[in-house]
């Protein structure tokens, strides 16, 4: 395939030279005349095992090309991927000049074509840049319409420096954000061949799945240090307690826990998580980042209850209790910590849990209800059929299939529920819907 790469920094030119090296005809755009005039050398503008060898192969072969004229490259290419920094301003903020620069030219250049053109943009940019930035630059350009004249993707590169050849070459996964399938196809074509699945989704989900990506290495690499300098004041051995962590695959090193959902609760993550802060505190040790857990699990009911109150409804009815599914225990439950702070509110609530009805007639479970939650335990429903119909809004807060089956099957268009586990079905859901965080 011809393709055009406009911005040969450092994503840009180990593409370049990648792409070239699969077999493809690239033709790389750059403002900066001597990086041009290096790559027309034979010489990579960047510094990178094994890509100065593969510049010079490629540029002799007659595969890789560079110019500064962007219509010739549009014009002379089925696909352009563009790769322009996109810098932090004082505040934080991207400076997006860059892009819609090249969105600007590339437009004007395909306002004279015929052929169905490709943009792909992996500079990183916020969720909602190609599609409200980008994409209105590239129509009025070019007078052409998204998926008639053109089709447009976003496209999250893994490369880390020092290692970005192999990278290329040994993705975790290739993924897409297309605005059609008729898009995704023309990009597939120069990635399936790589030793990775190929992923298609929306251009919003790949925008932001690059954030989340790093911002998640950074979380890492974080949690580690701070273990390090906990275990380092106690005299016990960081690397080797990672070690062990990492040898985890069901749980550590895995999808385990990470799904957008409620706050955490039970009888181990919140009182170890503060036996471990408390260890720090008399270790004279800061652990800034597993500190901001505690207050940000906490946030996560406030934005609950700031939902809730926000709907003005003061008849609920909250399906679950306990901290999980599957479980009795109360035992700093999320839901309960909710429940208590809509009783606080004046919200009229009822509340069914199929195990907490049980747990009512048992041993601890039953004095734990007496004596730390009477005016809960008074709450406590045990027809949830009843409680839906009798609820203004409804709050899923336990992930049985039975109970949501339930609350899809009987839930009316006045009503409104809120999901904090993540419920099937919803295309059969009658009722107003939002998720806690999704």
């Amino acid at each position: 395939m011809n393709i055009a790469i406009f911005g040969l920094g450092y994503v840009g030119a180990v593409s370049a030279a990648c792409l070239a090296r699969d077999g493809h005809a690239v033709l790389g755009v750059d403002v900066d005349p001597n990086k041009l005039e290096l790559i027309r050398g034979g010489r990579s503008p960047i510094v990178e095992e094994g890509i100065q060898e593969l510049t010079a192969q490629m540029v002799s072969e007659g595969r890789l090309q560079v110019t500064d004229d962007v219509e010739a490259a549009v014009g002379a290419s089925a696909l352009s991927f563009v790769c322009v920094g996109t810098p932090s301003q004082p505040n934080g903020s991207q400076d997006l000049k860059a892009i819609e620069h090249v969105a600007e030219q590339i437009g004007a250049a395909l306002r004279g074509q015929d052929q169905y053109h490709v943009v792909v943009i992996r500079s990183t940019v916020r969720p909602g840049t190609v599609m409200e930035r980008v994409k209105p630059i590239l129509e009025t350009q070019s007078g052409k319409r998204l998926g008639e004249g053109f089709g447009l993707a976003f496209q999250p590169e893994f490369l880390r420096e020092g290692t970005s050849i192999r990278d290329y070459d040994n993705p975790p996964f290739t993924v897409v954000g297309a605005d059609s399938e008729r898009t995704l196809s023309v990009v597939r074509t120069l990635f399936e061949h790589l030793p990775c699945e190929f992923l298609g989704t929306d251009i919003g989900t790949a925008e932001m799945l690059k954030y989340a990506c790093n911002a998640f290495h950074a979380l890492k690499i974080v949690f580690a240090n701070e273990i390090g300098r906990l275990s380092q004041a106690l005299g016990v051995d960081s690397r080797e307690v990672m070690r062990l962590v990492t040898q985890d695959r069901q749980l550590n090193i895995s999808p385990a826990y990470l799904r957008p959902g409620f706050a955490f609760g039970g009888s181990c993550l919140p009182k170890d998580l503060r036996a471990l802060l408390y260890m720090a505190k008399e270790e004279d040790t800061e652990l800034p980042m597993l500190d901001g857990v505690v207050r940000s699990n906490q946030q996560q009911i406030d934005h609950a209850v700031d939902f809730i109150l926000q709907q003005g409804r003061r008849q609920v009815g909250m399906i679950g209790l306990s901290f999980k599914s599957g479980t009795d225990d109360l035992r700093e439950s999320p839901l309960v910590t909710l429940a208590e702070r809509l009783i606080g509110k004046g919200i009229e609530l009822r509340i069914h849990d199929p195990n907490v009805q049980l747990a009512r007639l048992l041993g601890a479970n039953r004095r734990f209800i007496e004596d730390k939650l009477p005016h809960i335990g008074r709450l406590l429903s045990e027809d949830c059929g009843a409680l839906i119909q009798d609820s203004e809004l409804i709050i899923v807060g336990l992930s049985d299939a039975p109970l949501s089956e339930q609350v899809i099957a009987n839930a009316k268009p006045s009503q409104t529920v809120l999901d904090l586990v993540g419920m099937k079905g919803l295309d059969r859901l009658q009722a107003a819907y939002r998720g806690i965080c999704w």
